[in-house]
């Protein structure tokens, strides 16, 4: 059985089981980033090896859900496809920058930083220009707040390490929320709405 009832957002045409572990690690991605973000806002002082650890965490499981979402969503063209692959691998790299050298100065880490969300707007816009994120506005609100957040860390570094903890927070759960607006459609639901 399959969920291929209409355009219903990125996972039409996926199986069932698979369309419940899509969404469940969209929503697991999501949950992570929020909650992060909420102790990066709590406990403002922490050092760059924490903000290192909670960010590059986010970014490693986001990269793994774009990744992911490149190999098993049916409605994306081979080039898109591609594309969505690629840079949840770049922003796996970034997670994986922040993980790997946390006593770097916190500029590098606001850029790596910045350059994963950025690759993660890119690819929400890409999939509501395309119709895959019904409604498309969601994904283009999504996807810019994603770039925006991004943008933001590459000004931020001269702020401090306490105003970039506590407004790369605040950014890291407006990105989460938006995520979360964008979900694959629950197929029992849209079935039962008809």
């Amino acid at each position: 059985m399959t969920a291929s009832t209409g355009n219903q957002g990125p996972a039409a045409g996926m199986p069932l089981g698979m369309l419940k572990v899509h969404r469940g690690q969209l929503i697991a991605v999501a949950a992570v980033g929020i909650v992060l973000g909420v102790i990066g806002l709590i406990f403002p002082d922490a050092t760059v090896l924490t903000v290192a650890i909670l960010f590059g965490s986010y970014l490693i499981a986001s990269g793994i859900f774009r990744i992911t979402t490149a190999f098993i969503a049916d409605h994306l063209s081979a080039g898109l496809r591609w594309i969505t692959g690629l840079l949840g691998l770049l922003v796996v790299i970034a997670g994986i920058l922040c993980l790997s050298n946390p006593f770097d100065t916190i500029v590098v880490l606001a850029l790596v930083i910045g350059i994963g969300w950025i690759a993660e707007g890119v690819i929400d816009l890409m999939g509501a220009l395309r119709g895959a994120i019904v409604p498309r506005w969601l994904g283009i609100v999504s996807g810019i707040i994603s770039i925006a957040a991004g943008v933001a860390m590459f000004v931020l570094p001269a702020a401090g390490v306490v105003s970039l903890v506590f407004i790369g927070s605040a950014l890291l759960i407006a990105v989460s929320a938006t995520t979360l607006l964008t979900l694959p459609r629950d197929q029992k639901k849209v079935r039962a709405a008809r």
